[in-house]
């Protein structure tokens, strides 16, 4: 294990079982990584993802920074249009990763606002979520429109893989402009890749009106958080949320970046995110005047949308449960079942009061009227 200033509690303790990976293997990597995960984290509050018993169990999310952290663990005051307020944790460096390491937390979510100025974001921030069964070729697809909508409008992404289905962009801005204004301006790139795309992108928010990849937009609202660069996700083979570059994008694959391979491709190619704070950031004049133009012609809200045959099939404080219901309303519905596309599955992290729940609905429209339940 490398020496540290702050012990590593449990090295041993085993985070992914199916290829042994522990926490002390956990800590190397970010010590590895350091100035190239600091790049998307110095500075910057987290959202603590805690994992106390490894990525096969149960996860939480957690504001609060503990009321037993140490005092050189860096803080800032947030304050949420609920009118609640949090004291988190702010990463200085790589003690502070430890210390998270310790807390449980396998990926790191940061904000994307610097802790000196908690209202002006410094990034805005693309998240492509291809919708379930749309293969990733679609998402490298959907990205490259990304790239050149921006580039349209004077502003440079950087891409990276999420270490899911997905690909996240950023976007270095002049932080003049309050979170609000940065949402309408991530808005107004989503819309016009629905309209420009044949359908191959979404701004769609309901999920049974998606179809091909959603331009999530909304992941430029308030509290939103995102794993980092060079975040390890808890998936089974400890994937890697890893910076490409744009050449590299046309044929990327997200199962080549792991654990285990980033510290190799980090010493052969370097880290394509490196010019990211060095580039001058770009302004949103733009984007906003193409967001006017779209309210203007009433295109922000779109079509109206019929309704479709959505049911409820679950509702759970357990995430795994809704397989188990999944495959209980099959087998009492094995005619309709038969109809159902990987789409059609609705599976939505909820908000409650004081933690997440979870809720399985499904899109019938697929499914012959005579054979749908009642």
């Amino acid at each position: 294990m490398t020496n540290l200033d702050v012990e590593i509690a449990k090295p041993d303790r085993m985070l992914f079982p199916e290829i042994g990976i522990t926490r002390g293997d956990l800590a190397d990597y970010y010590s590895f990584v350091e100035v190239e995960l600091l790049r998307g984290l110095q500075d910057r509050p987290v959202i603590m993802k805690r994992h106390p018993k490894g990525v096969t169990g149960e996860h939480f999310y957690q504001k609060r920074v503990p009321k037993n952290a140490p005092p050189w663990v860096n803080t800032a005051l947030l304050t949420y249009d609920s009118g609640h307020w949090t004291q988190q944790v702010v990463v200085k460096d790589l003690k502070t990763v430890h210390y998270l390491l310790n807390l449980g937390c396998i990926d790191m979510h940061p904000l994307p606002v610097r802790a000196h100025d908690l209202h002006h974001p410094d990034r805005l921030r693309i998240d492509l979520d291809p919708v379930p069964g749309v293969p990733f070729s679609l998402v490298i697809e959907v990205a490259l429109m990304v790239r050149d909508v921006l580039s349209d409008h004077g502003l440079t992404g950087f891409a990276k893989t999420t270490g899911g289905r997905g690909m996240h962009i950023y976007v270095p801005i002049t932080p003049t402009e309050v979170t609000d204004t940065v949402w309408t301006a991530g808005r107004a790139i989503a819309r016009e890749l629905e309209t420009v795309s044949a359908g191959k992108a979404t701004s769609q928010w309901r999920k049974e009106n998606r179809t091909g990849v959603l331009v999530d937009y909304n992941q430029n609202a308030r509290d939103r958080h995102m794993a980092s660069v060079y975040s390890v996700r808890p998936t089974p083979d400890a994937r890697v949320s890893t910076p490409v570059s744009w050449d590299e994008v046309p044929h990327v694959d997200p199962a080549d970046f792991t654990i285990e391979t980033v510290p190799e491709r980090i010493d052969d190619v370097g880290d394509p995110w490196a010019a990211i704070d060095r580039i001058s950031p770009g302004s949103l004049t733009s984007l906003l005047e193409l967001a006017h133009g779209q309210q203007a012609r009433g295109l922000w809200d779109g079509p109206a949308k019929p309704a479709k045959p959505v049911i409820v099939v679950a509702a759970s404080a357990s995430e795994a449960e809704l397989d188990t219901a999944l495959e209980i309303w099959k087998q009492q519905h094995p005619q309709a079942a038969a109809y159902l596309r990987p789409a059609d599955v609705l599976s939505d992290r909820m908000r409650g009061a004081s933690k997440p729940w979870f809720r399985l609905r499904l899109n019938l429209e697929n499914v012959p009227e005579t054979l749908r339940p009642q």
